[in-house]
């Protein structure tokens, strides 16, 4: 196997030479997008272990209130995958998946062909409204997609909001918390009709999520979070899936926001194996303006476990 041009370590489109020699130093590159007229939601996720020479590679589709991976519109996740020979810029991945970064940090296609028959085919151009915003060996970027995505056999065209991140660091697979010393992580976003909105990042460390990392862009200027809080209002009784999530913050310029939402639809699983996901499409309401974007409630494969036995007593 050749080796593929890796990047120094910054905010870039190429692979990262690992930090270490641990087995769990990983890499990722996420593309979410959501369909608000479809109450769809369409995520790429490539998971890169370069000290084991193994990728995985998944693809997922959901349209339903509390979809799982066996009633979701498509969902496979590919493990043991080889390291690809092509760098990130322009990735190729054994089940389907490519990338290729045609301006960096800036524009992608993002394309998928299902290998296993043809139910799902994906290609898309992906523009990003923002410079990165980085915390450490993570960034965020929100993006705006457009292109057709065909699923059993239906061409469905896509011109819609998304949201990308990228890391690198050694990702356990074991313990109790979700990140640092939080059981619960939720990773929130929206962006509205005018391309304003936010990106926020909390953990509940105890006494409920407060922001770690997050982003408020108004009139076209985006300003890092200062503080700001997290709350599920309401959960779906059979479920548990949130179903109505208030964000409130400061930005560092001083602007306050207010983003409430509900959710269009739902989706949980193991996205890695302690890292457990549920994905809503939301509605939201920032400042009053309309937008759209998503909620991810993120656990620990022992926390959500604890959430469940919780609200079953």
């Amino acid at each position: 196997m050749t080796t593929p041009p890796i990047g120094s370590g910054n905010i870039d489109d190429e692979f990262h030479v690992p930090t270490s020699n641990e087995v769990e130093w990983s890499e990722t590159c996420w593309f979410t997008f959501a369909i608000p007229e479809r109450k769809m939601s369409v995520q790429f996720y490539p998971y890169f272990r370069a000290n084991l020479g193994v990728a995985a590679g998944a693809v997922y589709v959901w349209d339903g209130a509390a979809d799982q991976l066996s009633t979701a519109r498509y969902a496979k996740n590919f493990w043991h995958l080889p390291m690809p020979e092509t760098p990130l810029s322009d990735l190729h991945l054994a089940n389907g998946i490519r990338y290729t970064a045609t301006e960096p940090l800036t524009r992608y296609t993002v394309a998928y062909d299902d290998p296993d028959g043809g139910d799902l085919n994906i290609d898309l151009d992906v523009r990003c409204i923002d410079a990165p915003f980085r915390l450490h060996t993570h960034y965020d970027q929100a993006t705006r997609a457009t292109g057709t995505i065909v699923l059993d056999e239906e061409r469905i065209a896509i011109d819609c909001v998304g949201f990308r991140d990228r890391s690198w660091s050694v990702r356990s697979q074991f313990g109790d918390t979700v990140m640092g010393p939080a059981r619960y992580a939720p990773y929130t976003w929206g962006t509205a009709a005018n391309d304003d909105g936010f990106f926020s990042m909390c953990g509940d460390f105890g006494n409920g999520a407060v922001n770690v990392h997050g982003f408020l862009r108004r009139d076209g200027e985006q300003s890092k979070i200062a503080s700001g809080t997290h709350q599920v209002l309401q959960r779906d009784d059979g479920s548990g899936y949130p179903t109505h999530v208030v964000i409130v913050g400061t930005d560092e310029l001083g602007r306050t926001f207010t983003a409430e939402g509900r959710s269009v639809n739902g989706f949980g699983w193991n996205i890695n194996p302690n890292l457990y996901t549920i994905n809503s499409l939301m509605r939201w309401s920032i400042d009053g303006d309309e937008g759209y974007g998503e909620q991810h409630d993120n656990w620990s494969a022992a926390s959500i476990r604890d959430f469940h036995r919780s609200r079953r007593a």
